[in-house]
């Protein structure tokens, strides 16, 4: 028995096990055998050691993931949030800027409502604890 059109590589299984499980196993299968980047070096020479331990064979570094990617969907946001944190200084700096302004007495009617925009994300992110 080999693989078909439609059940790919779960076509060794034939009948048994179910279609939600064959399918389940297909998409992991799929996944886990495209190439994975590594994320020091971005080339794809990355391979599983065991259970969510991921070697680069290039530079050798290793990194941890999910058990069959090298990057999950959860991993994946964590990073474009970290990724994001870069910013927060650029904020910070502008809006003392516009502080010193205004205590100056410099700031004018369109400023300041720009400043009230640069607060309040400012707020909004302290209170998430995203500093």
């Amino acid at each position: 028995m080999g693989s078909t059109l439609k059940v790919g590589s779960t076509g060794r299984f034939g009948s048994r096990y179910g279609v939600g499980i064959r399918k389940s196993l297909l998409k992991v299968e799929s996944r886990g055998k495209g190439g994975r980047k590594c994320p020091n070096c971005g080339s794809n020479t990355v391979k599983r050691k065991s259970k969510g331990i991921f070697h680069c064979r290039k530079c050798r570094h290793e990194f941890v993931g999910g058990a069959y990617l090298a990057q999950t969907l959860t991993g994946g946001i964590i990073q474009q949030i970290v990724s994001q944190k870069k910013f927060m200084p650029e904020l910070v700096e502008q809006l003392e800027k516009t502080r010193e302004a205004e205590e100056a007495g410099e700031a004018t009617a369109s400023e300041a409502g720009g400043n009230a925009e640069l607060e309040s994300r400012w707020r909004d992110r302290k209170l998430k604890g995203e500093r």
